[in-house]
């Protein structure tokens, strides 16, 4: 399906359209986890010109994918040829990539079924983290505001804070 389409559009720039300009990118965006339960719609993309190798995009979305709890435990991932064909690069670029994750136990890899998202991870799922993070800023600007700090002063201090930290305090 994919296929003739690139055939086609190599065609049309063969061709030039006659005189005309003709627009020739591939595809950068694939969908992915047609056979997953849990994820309806997923989108891994990579960019060639990003100047970041493929197989670290790549990392970087799945790994951002079960950190946030998109992809539970337990679901399946594409499988390498599959997944290379959708996103139009080397297999040896999803494997390398998969190896990585599986390194740092993020997927298993089952020969001849396929990689899975691990389910042995005893770390709380970002989402979790992120979540409880979000709860405690919310009322620490409540009590910011409380004490008659206004929200630009409030920003101006995270900005601050985040930009140019304290040295920690030596113990004596």
């Amino acid at each position: 399906m994919q296929d003739g389409r690139i055939a086609e559009l190599q065609k049309r720039k063969e061709e030039g359209n006659k005189g005309e300009a003709v627009n020739f990118r591939l595809p950068q965006s694939v969908q992915q986890y047609q056979y997953s339960d849990t994820v309806g719609l997923m989108r891994f993309s990579v960019n060639p010109s990003a100047g970041q190798p493929l197989y670290l995009q790549l990392i970087q979305q799945i790994r951002h994918a079960i950190e946030t709890g998109v992809l539970p435990p337990g679901d399946a991932l594409p499988g390498v040829r599959v997944l290379a064909q959708d996103l139009v690069v080397s297999p040896n670029t999803v494997v390398k990539a998969y190896a990585e994750l599986e390194r740092d136990g993020l997927i298993d890899i089952r020969h001849g079924s396929g990689a899975y998202v691990s389910a042995k991870r005893g770390v709380t799922p970002r989402v979790d983290r992120l979540r409880a993070a979000q709860d405690r800023v919310r009322a620490l600007i409540a009590r910011l505001q409380a004490d008659g700090l206004s929200d630009e002063e409030i920003q101006r201090m995270f900005e601050a804070e985040l930009l140019f930290p304290a040295p920690p305090a030596r113990r004596k």
